[in-house]
């Protein structure tokens, strides 16, 4: 396979929507937009055949050095894809290419603008997914910005402007922080690679600074997922937003977020990740109850669905900050089941509201009757939202909850009852959404889903019950990333990191973690790699660094102390120290 292969897919869509500049056919517009997206999508699936899963460093990589030569400047290009990014990725362009097809009914005027702007986003969201260094993903991340307003700004509601603005205010407060953060990021380690600065130290900083390159980065991607209190903007862009705007930012946009804490703050700042994931792990629960609360209230469909999303969403991050096996592989599954289900499910809403032209669900009402077809889809898609097993909704969040409890008995309990407020909002939508008798229907019937529409859902279904049923491939795929956050956050890791360019015990001996590939290999257990023993439930609780730095020539003993007096790790069994 040529290396140029990455970045080919990247960039395919982007060439493509110069094509269409061109083009004065809206025929010929759809039809390039649409074999674009088709190849993208089988080049990305094609890239699962090739993919190895026993190595956790980036592959398919592609990389030009001096990208950016200027001075002593230098940045390479560098694109790549792990096991976590590789999903996403693929997801990436097949929801893309449902989109492209779905919009051939749904947006009625500027189609070749819009089409560019499609592709344009394409290319943007598979570049942060693939981009091997800081300056290359900041560059795709604003890319995201221009296209998703106007899509939202034209071709959405009533209210598309307002929510328009408010997005991009959103983004750019997160942009301006990582900004912020990547500059003094480069100014004090001159490093801008991903690989790199996963096993960098630093420690030679003062930890005021530390911690705003933490909160630089973490504020970015909180408002992109988005973590409660940063949700504001969410439920009223999802509300304006086109069909395929809202299957987009639900299908892969949101997923970012996530992306970022995994890909960026956990293996640069572990240490600060550790200190703050009870604090995250609490925000993360009051958006799992407060969307599902919320989600009861409302009238709007999309409205619904926006506030599944935040809850939803939360069970990601609170995967995530668990720091267990579990909890990790779990919410990193449950980002591509999330973007399979909603953005099914907002295909759908789309579809209904193409015939219906409302939706209010007072509205509805009887629709199995009428549209059998239509609500098998509904409900299977639903159902798996709720985390029916069977589903691709359950394995993921099966995951998450064994992870989270074993992580924080309490936090993990609190969350489950996310999942009995998820399956009671969504049933109660489905009921009066499906069943019931509508006040409008029998004056106003619609027609039952045509061909084109089924073809678009049949292979969302085909994914919701092949991950459902036989998650192994996925696993297998997310297993070998997943030991390198876990890894990156452990006290040998933090402490090796505190040794910089010196021998980790100080006696020729090599460090455990010299480099972003041995952050791949198998993670010891929970309780070694975190130090824990007062509880198999609990993590001990971080407390004031070290203001010295243990010298090359300490011995072991010398070693172990420090490494005791910085993460409480008295009364821990001798042969586990420094683990």
């Amino acid at each position: 396979m040529p290396e140029q292969i990455l970045s080919i897919i990247i960039f395919l869509p982007i060439v493509s929507s110069l094509l269409i500049v061109i083009q004065k056919r809206v025929g010929a517009v759809i039809v390039i937009s649409a074999l674009s997206s088709a190849f993208t999508t089988i080049l990305s699936v094609g890239l699962f055949f090739f993919y190895d899963t026993s190595k956790a460093g980036l592959q398919f990589v592609h990389w030009i050095p001096d990208w950016i030569l200027s001075g002593k400047l230098s940045v390479d290009y560098h694109v790549g894809l792990d096991g976590v990014s590789l999903l996403l990725f693929a997801l990436t362009a097949f929801m893309f290419f449902l989109s492209s097809i779905a919009s051939w009914s749904n947006i009625p005027k500027k189609i070749k603008e819009f089409h560019i702007c499609l592709l344009v986003l394409e290319t943007a969201v598979l570049g942060v997914f693939a981009s091997g260094n800081l300056v290359l993903f900041y560059v795709f991340w604003e890319l995201m910005v221009l296209p998703m307003v106007l899509m939202i700004g034209i071709w959405g509601g009533e209210e598309r402007t307002k929510a328009a603005l408010k997005y991009f205010l959103f983004s750019m407060a997160g942009s301006l922080f990582m900004l912020g953060g990547i500059l003094t990021l480069y100014f004090k380690t001159g490093k801008t690679s991903i690989e790199s600065l996963s096993t960098a130290s630093l420690v030679m900083y003062s930890e005021p600074l530390q911690w705003f390159l933490f909160f630089s980065f973490f504020l970015a991607f909180a408002i992109k997922i988005p973590l409660f209190p940063f949700h504001t903007w969410m439920p009223d862009v999802h509300t304006q937003a086109p069909t395929v705007g809202s299957v987009d930012l639900a299908g892969v946009l949101l997923k970012i977020g996530a992306y970022g804490f995994i890909r960026f703050c956990i293996p640069f700042f572990p240490e600060q990740s550790l200190f703050s994931q009870t604090g995250v792990q609490i925000l993360a629960v009051i958006g799992i109850v407060y969307g599902s609360m919320a989600a009861l209230v409302q009238t709007d469909i999309k409205r619904i669905i926006a506030y599944s999303s935040l809850s939803h969403l939360g069970f990601c991050i609170l995967g995530i900050f668990s720091f267990t096996t579990e909890g990790v592989v779990g919410g990193m599954l449950q980002m591509v089941s999330h973007g399979v289900s909603t953005g099914m499910i907002f295909l759908m809403i789309g579809m209904i509201y193409e015939r219906a032209h409302t939706r209010n669900i007072s509205e509805f009402g009887g629709l199995a009757g009428q549209m059998p077809m239509f609500s098998t889809f509904f409900l299977i898609a639903v159902l798996s939202s709720i985390g029916l097993p069977g589903t691709n909704g359950f394995v993921g969040e099966f995951l998450i909850l064994i992870g989270s409890i074993k992580s924080n008995v309490w936090i993990g309990g609190i969350a489950a009852t996310g999942v009995v407020l998820g399956a009671l909002y969504l049933l109660w939508f489905v009921k009066r959404f499906l069943f019931g008798v509508s006040k409008t229907i029998q004056a106003k019937p619609y027609k039952d889903l045509s061909f084109r529409e089924i073809g678009i859902l049949s292979p969302l279904v085909i994914f919701i019950f092949w991950i459902g049923l036989y998650p192994k491939p996925f696993l297998e795929i997310l297993n070998s990333s997943s030991n390198v956050f876990l890894n990156a956050a452990t006290t040998q890791s933090i402490a090796e990191r505190k040794q910089i360019q010196k021998d980790f015990l100080g006696t020729g001996e090599q460090r455990l973690y010299p480099d972003y590939l041995s952050l791949g290999r198998e993670p010891k257990s929970y309780e070694d790699r975190l130090g824990s023993f007062q509880s198999k439930f609990a993590l001990p609780n971080l407390v004031t660094r070290k203001e010295t730095i243990p010298k090359p020539e300490d011995n072991l003993e010398n070693l172990e102390n420090s490494i005791e007096s910085d993460f409480d790790l008295e009364g821990t069994p001798k042969e586990n120290k420094g683990n």
